[in-house]
């Protein structure tokens, strides 16, 4: 697989295209030739990563959360989810790809799972519109929940998306008024639900399967009302401004768990998810599992005023 590189990652490429030319030589020479000095370059690149992602600014953790080979749901779904069933369709209008659900077991516990996919290759980006849902993909969101609720099973959410897909066909078919159900949804729920930033939330299409009990986000996601284009274009009437927009709007991790947009940060192997999504993975699925166990102990009350009280809390501040 051709690895995709960052504007600062550029000295990691160079790095890594050494230790591939050395073990190729190695290979050749001998195994043993040029172990010590491939050892030692690896232990560098290691603290290559691990400088380079320590100190990266809102637009460049956008570029890691739009990254290609960061892990997808249907990544997540594979090696988290074990007996998973999908559901299709909306009995309204359509199956919407973009978003995907199921049923299966998240380390033996049953629960419905929900998420958007974008898609790894040109095939499967179409296939999934690029991760922006229309109206169905809310509807069969909505449709899942209470399927959830009537069985009692906790919802996992993953959220990736660039928004919901702004067409004339959604727009005519009520795509606000489908997110606005799919929010009032996960409000409602009387069963935990938990929603994980994976790569970018960005606008309603996002939200409206985040209402979530908990809302967690990997350390180089970002989350917001808008993406940075966006923003730029609305501010500035000009896109190329997306830099400086993403630095104003406070998107990042970081910035959200201040605010209490988010409630837990989920660290990432050193170089970003998608330098080792196996590991990217398994610490997703560990955060969650922490988290469900905590909420399983709540009765459906006591889930609706947490739930409640959480999103009351954004914005407040203490009187003068």
């Amino acid at each position: 697989m051709v690895h995709h590189y960052l504007d600062f990652e550029r000295p990691i490429a160079e790095l890594e295209g050494k230790i591939e030319e050395l073990s190729k030589l190695s290979e050749s020479a001998g195994a043993s030739s040029f172990e010590t000095e491939i050892d030692s370059l690896r232990g560098r690149l290691d603290d290559l990563r691990r400088e380079a992602y320590s100190k990266l600014d809102p637009w460049q953790k956008t570029q890691v959360a739009r990254h290609p080979q960061r892990p997808h749901f249907v990544d997540f779904l594979s090696g988290l989810i074990e007996e998973f069933v999908e559901l299709r369709g909306d009995r309204k209008f359509a199956d919407d790809q973009a978003i995907l659900g199921g049923l299966g077991r998240f380390r033996g516990v049953p629960v419905l799972v929900i998420g958007q996919e974008k898609g790894h290759d040109t095939t499967t980006r179409l296939k999934h519109n690029f991760g922006m849902a229309r109206p169905e993909g809310y509807r069969k969101a909505v449709r899942l929940m209470d399927m959830a609720e009537q069985f009692n099973l906790p919802v996992l959410s993953f959220v990736d998306t660039a928004g919901a897909y702004p067409g004339l066909g959604a727009e005519e078919r009520g795509q606000a008024e489908a997110i606005a159900r799919g929010t009032e949804r996960c409000l409602t729920l009387k069963v935990p639900m938990i929603a994980t930033v994976t790569g970018e939330g960005m606008s309603g299409g996002a939200i409206g399967i985040a209402a979530a009990n908990r809302v967690l986000i990997m350390e180089h996601g970002i989350y917001s009302v808008i993406s940075p284009e966006g923003a730029a274009s609305i501010l500035w009437r000009d896109g190329a401004r997306a830099r400086d927009a993403a630095t104003q709007m406070h998107i990042t991790a970081q910035d959200l768990i201040k605010t209490g947009v988010v409630d837990r940060i989920i660290d990432e192997p050193p170089g970003g998810a998608h330098s080792d999504p196996a590991e990217a993975i398994r610490l997703v699925g560990d955060v969650i599992d922490d988290e469900l166990k905590l909420l399983l102990n709540l009765t459906p009350e006591q889930l609706l005023v947490q739930r409640a009280e959480r999103y009351y809390a954004i914005g407040r501040t203490a009187p003068a």
